[in-house]
């Protein structure tokens, strides 16, 4: 595979300025991902497990929520679409995300529908490092028709004067085809529509962009990308069936891959040499930085680029986490 010549990254700079005069509506799947410490001090009598002591717990937004929070801390104006429950666990997440800039209006507050969420268990001994020992998901309940059809108009009305949509499906019903067809006519309207999916790639034809990673790309078409060769042949049977502008495929440490109709591939190698701490979120990342860049009138390459740079600085934080404009800055310039 011949790798592509990456642009001279401080030419990029100048893009980031632009990312605070855009607004990007993100609509999808919002989760609490929770985390509870604890000391494990003993086995229960009750059974042969581990009594954990509590000492703390955080709330992270995960999912789009994460999404929208990466979009913030790099500047941009955020507006959210999605679902949450009636609960004390919705009532945390949305306080975060208001807290980290986040325009929540359009999350609607499900009655009788839990918040999706993700409780990790991390315990250890006294003086020892905490670790995950179990996790403990919420699956809400199917959408509602009523609820549906708020969600498409929040999701409208989120979109008035917006220069960018994402759309990021984890696959808990909320972007059920009327949601998809609503995305659709916004990318009639001129809107860029980027979409990262991670079970439900085939459902989202005729928009901007699409970011799977090299086994969701494997899952929608039935082809091994795991070869230069078969990467390209995925790829391409992928853009031809859903008609979208282009694809970004996701690749790990080797780098990423966007390709696009009636232009050749553009590869690159991920950027600078560290070894990745944590890949938690990093998809996220690249979904919203990507999308930052399209709102901001970066072209496709250029969107790219500055993707790949916001993975290789997030990775290099311990769990869900995000990326701002001074530190891609930074990077871009050198010291």
């Amino acid at each position: 595979m011949v790798r592509s010549k990456p642009p001279r990254l401080a030419s990029l700079a100048p893009l980031l300025q632009k990312f605070s005069q855009s607004r990007v509506v993100v609509v999808g799947d919002f989760v609490a991902d929770e985390y509870v410490y604890g000391e494990t001090e003993r086995i229960s009598r009750e059974a042969p497990v581990l009594i954990v002591r509590f000492e703390r717990s955080e709330l992270a937004p995960g999912g789009a929520g994460n999404a929208a929070q990466n979009l913030a801390a790099l500047g941009v104006d955020v507006r959210a679409v999605g679902l949450v429950g009636h609960d004390a666990l919705g009532s945390r997440l949305l306080g975060v995300l208001r807290a980290g800039a986040v325009d929540v209006k359009g999350v609607q507050r499900v009655r009788g529908r839990a918040t999706e969420a993700k409780t990790r268990i991390l315990a250890g001994g006294r003086s020892t490092r905490r670790q995950q020992m179990l996790r403990v998901d919420r699956t809400p309940e199917p959408v509602p028709p009523a609820v549906e059809r708020r969600l498409i108009a929040d999701l409208l009305r989120a979109a008035r004067g917006a220069t960018a949509v994402l759309a990021s499906d984890y696959g808990s019903g909320v972007l059920s085809p009327r949601v998809v067809e609503a995305l659709r006519g916004l990318r009639r309207r001129g809107i860029p529509v980027c979409v990262d999916s991670r079970y439900a790639l085939n459902a989202f034809s005729g928009l901007t962009m699409l970011k799977p990673n090299e086994p969701e790309l494997e899952a929608a078409t039935g082809i091994r990308a795991s070869t230069p060769e078969g990467l390209a042949r995925a790829a391409r049977s992928l853009l031809r069936r859903l008609g979208c502008e282009t694809l970004l495929v996701t690749r790990g440490h080797n780098g990423m891959s966007l390709f696009a109709r009636g232009r050749r591939p553009v590869h690159l190698d991920a950027h600078g040499d560290k070894e990745a701490v944590d890949v938690t979120g990093a998809g996220d990342t690249v979904a919203a930085t990507y999308a930052a860049s399209l709102a901001s009138g970066a072209d496709a390459v250029d969107a790219m680029q500055l993707a790949n740079v916001a993975a290789s600085i997030v990775v290099q934080k311990a769990g869900t986490a995000t990326v701002n404009r001074d530190e891609i800055r930074r990077e871009l310039l050198g010291p």
